[in-house]
């Protein structure tokens, strides 16, 4: 049963605020970032990626969010473009801020590591007044990501972006993406992902992310029961905790949890795994599937993207996905 009611005759199907950078990836892998000369220039951001994500897909997707006036944010403005995302709700700075880089460092396919640069980035000064409530009046899903909770304006933004998802019906989805770097101090974190989070019908993250959350609640455990718990007496109908490896589960009100399988993968990299698995899980429980079924497709869209260097040129379309899924039941792609 899929517990999520989603709103009918809206003309976007899914639409993101918050951050737009760029990642650059290294070319030569296996090598620490000190050895390494070279690397590939991508659109990045978790929202960001979702949002390609769903676009490609086949969902009609939009944007809110700001980007620097520089060669960076045009080359993100036209990337948005041409995967046919609507960035009409994107704004342009005008104050000298930059757009944010994320370096990365693949030492082997399960030690990587992220360098950021996020002084006076774009996407952090996104204000309440810029978020477009025609945009989000007119989408059946809107998600918001941790990181663009980290500042202000941007703070204000996202919970503007809330109150108009809630006036017009959509249903919101929060994705937690906690970068510790961005936020002042622990407690700051806490109180502001927990104020977000009461207003969202679809919380996904790691049980580390969820640990964060609960820094002044009673959970010496770290049970999942006690934490979804939680969320299920404010708005939430489904609460999805990772835990890496051992794979997800997704916790639903009338107290069933949902296992799916994972896929095995030829890992390059492990990043971006959670932003395809989240545009996969999404997809599937916007066409009607079952929580377990849409599970399963967001796993094995990860398992493709962490084959892949990139994060947002792999995000794969629908017919990538089930063909994957159909190889490795024959058999045909196994672990690295």
């Amino acid at each position: 049963m899929n517990p999520i009611a989603f709103p009918a005759g809206k003309p976007i199907d899914f639409a993101a605020i918050g951050r737009l950078c760029i990642d650059l990836n290294a070319n030569e892998i296996n090598r620490p970032m000190e050895e390494t000369m070279t690397f590939t220039k991508y659109v990045g951001g978790s929202p960001a990626n979702i949002t390609i994500g769903m676009a490609r897909l086949g969902m009609k997707t939009s944007f809110i969010g700001k980007i620097a006036d520089d060669q960076m944010g045009r080359f993100i403005i036209h990337y948005l473009d041409k995967n046919g995302i609507d960035a009409s709700g994107v704004v342009t700075d005008r104050t000298g801020a930059v757009t944010g880089l994320a370096f990365t460092e693949i030492k082997s396919p399960t030690d990587c590591s992220i360098l950021m640069y996020r002084d006076n980035a774009a996407d952090l000064l996104l204000t309440a007044a810029e978020v477009s409530e025609e945009i989000i009046a007119g989408t059946k899903v809107l998600l918001i990501s941790g990181t663009a909770l980290a500042q202000s304006p941007s703070r204000e933004a996202v919970f503007q972006s809330l109150q108009y998802a809630r006036k017009h019906g959509a249903v919101i989805a929060f994705d937690l993406d906690y970068r510790p770097y961005t936020w002042v101090s622990p407690e700051e974190t806490a109180v502001y992902y927990n104020l977000a989070a009461e207003w969202c019908d679809i919380i996904l993250g790691t049980r580390e992310e969820f640990d964060m959350m609960e820094r002044f609640e009673h959970n010496p455990e770290r049970s999942d029961q006690v934490t979804a718990a939680k969320w299920f007496n404010h708005a939430a109908g489904i609460v999805i905790i990772k835990h890496g490896k051992e794979g997800s589960i997704a916790y639903t009100p009338d107290g069933a949890s949902h296992r799916a399988e994972s896929y095995p993968a030829k890992v390059v990299k492990t990043f971006g795994a959670g932003d395809s698995y989240a545009a996969g899980f999404l997809y599937g429980i916007m066409q009607g599937w079952d929580i377990k079924r849409s599970m399963s497709f967001g796993s094995a869209a990860a398992s493709i993207v962490i084959s892949s260097h990139s994060c947002s040129d792999a995000m794969p379309g629908a017919d990538q996905v089930q063909d994957y899924i159909l190889r490795c039941e024959r058999g045909e792609i196994t672990a690295s």
